[in-house]
């Protein structure tokens, strides 16, 4: 018999959306992943560890040169102090790691709580550890975490929570107030909070991303989930970079090594030159994503689309109610792949409870000439729409 987590599950909205915009030869503007094919050096440095290196199982944590290169890294441009033959593991993507962790501490009828909007694999991750989802729900366009929001999202039986910063879909980065009350909150409730941190290198100045695990009490109680995917552009390559304390880290690499057991070593190889050989990368590539996010933004809003804030990741959210579009998101997103050749996300497929019915979520990572005739789609199906 089919387990009841997946046995009624439809496809995500991502593969929904991608999928009608393959088939009417759409401008895809939903999935988030950028076109541009990455930076030449580390697919040089893949290819290079592909001919010459291993291509046997590396250890199944990952390849030390990588685990060491993320320490560095992470002390550089974040201030953690990892050991990294403790403290770090390799993962086959950051969404491996996300089940890991929930796999590895979350047992049955555990309390794990989740922020609206959220991220798709979470839900049906805890339904399938055992834990027990309880919500909160963050309000645009300002999307703060307060005192009342965290009041939801704890109780006594909270075991875990699970916190995406910088926040897909809702690009915000949650400041030093915000996140030190949540720190706050999982200590007097002795919670571990598993962050979802992937997209901690795509936050354009003036934003700067601090990770949780840096404020007091968190260090212990962390499990710090990177991604190279998201770091240099290179969504399909599924390198994840699990980072906690030593007795977190080895409880999530059993879990881990019993899933993918291990990631291919010549990408890991890559990754660990570009961590340690690409630096300015990591100042070059948010200022570009802050070029094409404002570029985006002007377009959308010439073709009288009312632009939420957005502080980070790829994404900027459209509010169609104040655009003058009365109709549901997702109604209006699959009028404009089917009849007018453009890809959006419904915000409203990512909540649990109560949604959001109004935004919509486009990808900006992409040439200003894509930029510009997805939004020009999108102006001429509000005319037709609104």
């Amino acid at each position: 018999m089919v387990h009841p987590v997946y046995a009624q599950m439809p496809p995500t909205i991502f593969d929904e959306m991608s999928g009608l915009a393959r088939q009417h030869s759409a401008i895809n503007l939903g999935q988030g992943f950028p076109d541009a094919p990455g930076p030449l050096p580390i697919l040089q440095a893949a290819a290079e560890a592909l001919l010459t290196g291993s291509n046997q199982y590396p250890p199944s944590i990952g390849l030390p040169a990588l685990r060491q290169a993320a320490a560095a890294h992470y002390r550089r441009t974040q201030g953690l102090d990892l050991d990294w033959q403790t403290q770090v593991v390799v993962t086959s993507g950051a969404t491996e790691a996300i089940a890991s962790a929930l796999l590895a501490l979350v047992q049955a009828g555990d309390e794990v709580g989740l922020i609206q909007p959220l991220y798709d694999a979470y839900l049906p991750l805890v339904r399938r550890a055992g834990g027990i989802a309880r919500f909160a729900t963050l309000s645009p366009p300002d999307w703060r975490l307060t005192g009342e929001v965290l009041d939801q999202l704890f109780s006594r039986r909270t075991k875990v929570i699970v916190l995406n910063n910088p926040m897909n879909p809702c690009a915000r980065v949650f400041d030093d107030d915000e996140l030190g009350l949540l720190a706050q909150y999982c200590v007097r409730h002795d919670v571990i909070a598993i962050c979802d941190d992937v997209w901690e290198a795509v936050v354009p100045p003036p934003q700067r991303f601090k990770s949780l695990m840096a404020f007091p009490g968190m260090a212990g109680r962390t499990v710090k989930i990177g991604s190279a995917g998201k770091m240099f552009g290179l969504t399909g390559w599924k390198v994840g970079l699990m980072m906690a304390s030593p007795d977190l880290a080895n409880a999530v690499a059993r879990a881990h090594q019993f899933l993918t057991f291990t990631t291919p070593p010549n990408l890991q190889t890559a990754v660990a030159y570009g961590l340690n050989e690409m630096r300015g990368w990591f100042t070059d590539m948010p200022n570009q994503m802050g070029r094409s996010r404002d570029h985006l933004a002007a377009s959308m809003t010439k073709q009288g689309f009312a632009v939420l804030p957005s502080q980070a990741t790829y994404f900027l959210n459209v509010d169609l109610a104040a655009s003058g579009i009365a109709m549901s998101d997702r109604d209006f997103c699959l009028r404009c792949v089917i009849d007018h050749g453009v890809a959006a996300i419904p915000l409203s497929a990512l909540y649990e409870q109560d949604p959001q019915t109004s935004l919509i979520r486009l990808c900006f990572a992409k040439p200003d000439e894509t930029l510009d005739e997805g939004a020009r789609r999108l102006g001429a199906a509000r005319a037709a729409l609104a």
